[in-house]
């Protein structure tokens, strides 16, 4: 292979390329990462913060996959918390505060230290295809300034570059993230070979210099008392030794709202300047204005963006407002009467493709060894673009190597009802994972990660054998832990001293210490006064062993919806199906099922106009085929 071959390529070096890139070098194929900056490699330009509901989730399973963005979010944490820990375990999510910079350069290192990896700044400006045979295939990219790539594989992770423009007022520049180039020239190459573009937007706060900030005036967050890490790759100790920075909460108020109000007309949302679609569930804070008049007060936090920095950035407060209104609406706010804007808050807009383009694989329909991942397919957040890189890259490195793709059902994780979602149903606004989207929430928990995915990540040959055998100890931990409650009984006397220091009713003939765990307000370290027989055991393994005790009759309930889901989803169906001559289908049903083109019966059942009578057409159809 020359300087310009190579197997894979990958086009953007965000959080979604990256994990494509390390996917594919580590089986061994030599892969090239294209970047328009070297110096935005995983690259923040919003919130500095890994995790969050839902998103926690994702993180934990990109580890378990053999994915890097866990283990690098442990090692930049400055803070951690614990979302929903009020609610029961299926809800509770994980998210830090990282060092932005520190995140970056960290993750910049693993790339250039991967020995089959490429990492090269540059614009792809086109994609090389191949319409020799009877399909059109992707042969490599253009980029500037070195001409012609060469790859058997291509993913496209382009971000919010892809047409980039932000708006500040009514000041409109062709711009990436953070004042970086914009990847002009992609776009219109793409739509030359048939790939439908979506015109999308995002945006960001303002950051505020810490000094000019009044800390005493605000609520003060701390992080919590121990830090579970996300990944099994780091050393829990130095995790917990670290001293976390607090962060800030403080709320709009009548003021703020009324200068918001007073200035709508100045907002490119509202004068018709931006045509792109925005986020549903992070709006900004003109949209949260309007939508929820109602309110007379929205929370902030004001969050540091780093040690080595003294940028703060105010969660909550996004905005495409001018800079002069920017500081009268910020300076409105309850100790920021003297604050310093560093960098003011901006809107994006930006191109990315209609992700019902994609087989499950990631992988295009119409263009061979041409994968989409991240915001490109539509989906927001650093998360779900790590994800779906993750994935991508498997599966491009499993094509190449002869081996079985990979497609994870909705009931393994959160990743696999990401792409199904994406894939199945397509998406009119940028795409956030919420644990509220899964119907199998009590098995798709942050504590079980390494249970569901383990296995997967294993067959796609990014789990070592080291990582193997661990996640092997711990279920075995598990399973011993759980059998040896359900087998040991207590005497009345040792449980009622339990019972009555809780304010529990007492009782009068022995029990299971699982079945005093299944008591609610019960916790496993409660009953260490009456087990004799307890062995120290990790924090995750009791975390598991509690959450699969007391949630037993739920999680059997569910599991049950999953092995219904799973013999619907492998009733495959044909990929040469022609869905316009099939007898007995309505029209609008073959329609959808022959622009989806699904995978199987249970995806077919869940794109949007195809009916319960449709899929029994399909079901007969698959039964007169020989």
């Amino acid at each position: 292979m020359s300087q310009y071959d190579f197997d894979v390529i990958v086009v953007g070096a965000g959080h979604a390329g990256i994990e494509a890139a390390l996917a594919a070098a580590r089986r061994g194929l030599k892969t090239a990462l294209f970047t328009i900056s070297l110096d935005a490699v995983a690259n923040m330009p919003c919130n500095p913060s890994v995790g969050g509901t839902g998103k926690g989730h994702l993180v934990f399973e990109i580890d378990a996959l053999g994915g890097e963005m866990g283990y690098q979010a442990d090692c930049a944490t400055i803070q951690s918390r614990t979302l929903n820990t009020g609610k029961g375990a299926a809800v509770r999510s994980k998210r830090v505060q990282a060092d932005r910079r520190l995140y970056g350069a960290n993750m910049k290192k693993a790339l250039e230290n991967e020995p089959c990896l490429c990492l090269i700044q540059g614009e792809v400006t086109d994609i090389l295809i191949d319409c020799a045979a009877n399909e059109k295939r992707v042969c490599g990219v253009y980029a500037m300034p070195g001409g012609e790539y060469y790859a058997r594989a291509v993913i496209l992770s382009t971000g919010t570059y892809l047409g980039g423009l932000t708006h500040v007022g009514g000041v409109q520049r062709h711009s990436g993230p953070d004042g970086l180039l914009p990847a002009d020239i992609l776009t219109e190459n793409l739509k030359k070979y048939g790939i439908s573009l979506m015109r999308f937007k995002t945006g960001t706060p303002p950051r505020i210099h810490r000094a000019s900030i009044d800390f005493d005036a605000l609520e003060r967050q701390d992080g919590e008392e121990y830090i579970t890490p996300f990944s099994v790759r780091t050393d829990e100790k130095r995790l917990n030794s670290i001293e976390q920075v607090p962060c800030y909460i403080v709320y709009t108020n009548a003021e703020t709202h009324r200068i918001i109000h007073d200035n709508l007309d100045k907002s490119p949302l509202y004068s018709g300047q931006i045509h792109g679609t925005g986020p549903r569930y992070c709006p900004s804070i003109e949209d949260k204005i309007v939508r929820f008049a109602d309110k007379e007060r929205h929370q902030l936090f004001a969050e540091p963006m780093g040690d080595g920095t003294e940028e703060i950035y105010l969660q909550g407060f996004s905005s495409s407002l001018p800079a002069e209104v920017q500081y009268k609406m910020l300076r409105s706010l309850k100790g920021f009467e003297n604050a310093r804007i560093m960098r003011y808050a901006y809107a994006i807009e930006y191109d990315c493709a209609d992700p019902t383009q994609l087989y499950p694989t990631l992988e295009f329909k119409n263009i061979s060894g041409l994968y989409g991942a991240g915001q490109f397919n539509g989906s927001s957040g650093y998360e779900e673009a790590a994800a779906q890189g993750l994935v991508a890259g498997i599966n491009a490195a499993a094509k190449l190597l002869g081996e079985k793709c990979v497609i994870l059902p909705r009931y393994s994780s959160y990743i696999g009802t990401l792409i199904d979602d994406l894939v199945t149903k397509g998406t009119n606004e940028p795409y956030r994972i919420m644990t509220s989207r899964s119907e199998y929430r009590l098995l798709l928990r942050q504590d079980n990660t390494d249970r569901r995915l383990c296995e997967y990540g294993r067959k796609a040959g990014l789990i070592s054998d080291e990582r193997y055998k661990m996640y092997l100890e711990k279920a075995a931990a598990e399973d011993a832990e759980i059998e040896r409650l359900e087998k040991t009984s207590v005497s009345p006397f040792a449980a009622n001293l339990v019972l009555a220091s809780l304010g529990q009713n007492e009782i009068t003939t022995g029990a299971k210490l699982a079945d005093l765990l299944r008591r609610p307000g019960i916790t496993y370290e409660n009953l260490a006064p009456c087990d004799k027989e307890r062995k120290e055991l990790p924090r995750s393994v009791i975390e598991t062993v509690e959450t699969e005790i007391k949630y037993e009759g739920y999680i059997k309930h569910q599991l049950i919806e999953a092995e219904k889901q799973k013999k619907i989803e492998n009733r495959l169906l044909p990929e040469d199906i022609d869905y316009t001559k099939i007898k007995g289908l309505r029209l609008e049903a073959a329609q959808k099922l022959q622009q989806i083109r699904p995978a199987s019966l249970g995806q077919a059942a869940r794109i949007s106009g195809v009916n319960p009578a449709d899929i029994s057409v399909l079901v007969i159809y698959l039964s007169m085929k020989p």
